[in-house]
């Protein structure tokens, strides 16, 4: 009786989960900083591309861009499109706060999604340090995800 009872709460407890699924879902971000030639890394081991970031954060002057790379993913509905909401915090040279935004329109798959949100140029130039991020994802006019970094 007692094994009965176990199956049955937990077969109501994973019918929650499942019911209370967003649409969507911003899994993993990773900011970037992107190098003259606009790379991230030397080679493609990981290793190598952190101590490539680490040397980026310490000589300022190499760095042309900062891209967010998205991992989200997103269901199949018929509203279509999700939107994709990058919010950066950033101090500038003069010590003024700045706060940038990047979107994109993105469109589910069938699996997880990479999508990379790009600041660079002139927009880069006068941001000034990453302080703080945000990523959302929006299904029409209704954020149904977020991930955030720890000073947001």
């Amino acid at each position: 009786m007692r094994q009965l009872l176990v199956a049955i709460a937990l077969f109501a407890a994973t019918a929650a989960g499942f019911a209370a699924d967003a649409p969507g879902r911003v899994i993993k971000v990773l900011p970037l900083l992107l190098d003259l030639q606009g790379r991230d890394a030397l080679s493609p081991s990981l290793f190598d591309r952190d101590a490539y970031q680490a040397r980026l954060r310490q000589q300022t002057n190499a760095v042309s861009a900062i891209r967010f790379d998205v991992l989200w993913s997103g269901e199949r509905t018929a509203e279509g499109t999700f939107k994709l909401r990058a919010e950066l915090r950033g101090i500038r040279p003069d010590g003024t706060p700045h706060l940038q935004t990047l979107e994109t329109n993105v469109a589910p798959g069938w699996f997880h999604t990479w999508t990379p949100l790009l600041l660079g140029g002139d927009d880069y130039r006068h941001f000034g340090a990453l302080a703080a991020w945000r990523v959302t994802l929006w299904q029409g006019d209704r954020q149904v995800s977020e991930q955030k970094s720890f000073l947001w």
